[in-house]
């Protein structure tokens, strides 16, 4: 079993920043590939970034590309999403998302384990 607890959210201003990160626990955490989810309201839950244990990262193909960035430290068991240049469309539930594969996919079932989301509002 695995354990994800995001944290960071919160309201922020349109141009703004903000850094999410997901503590796991219950299992090692350098054994798993990371990803980020989100759902805005009403919306599908949508990929945003994955990270393999090795690091390696793949972007989405949507707006978010070139303004996010994931990143993980394995020491702290502990993967991290850096927003910038947020747009009211950033507004969402943020999700963190584990699998036991060092491999990334971008659909949520490809996923076994979900932290509970974090709100992220950003106010034009």
């Amino acid at each position: 079993q695995v354990q994800l607890v995001e944290s960071g959210g919160g309201l922020v201003q349109a141009g703004g920043s903000l850094r999410l990160s997901c503590a796991a626990s219950g299992r090692t955490f350098s054994n798993l590939g990371m990803a980020w989810f989100r759902q805005p309201p009403g919306e599908e839950r949508e990929f945003v970034g994955g990270i393999t244990r090795s690091g390696g990262t793949t972007n989405s193909a949507d707006s978010v590309k070139g303004r996010f960035t994931i990143s993980r430290d394995n020491a702290k068991n502990t993967v991290y999403l850096q927003m910038n240049s947020l747009k009211p469309e950033d507004t969402a539930v943020y999700y963190c998302a584990a699998r036991p594969y060092d491999f990334i996919v971008t659909l949520p079932s490809g996923y076994n384990y979900w932290g509970q989301g974090t709100q992220v509002t950003v106010s034009s």
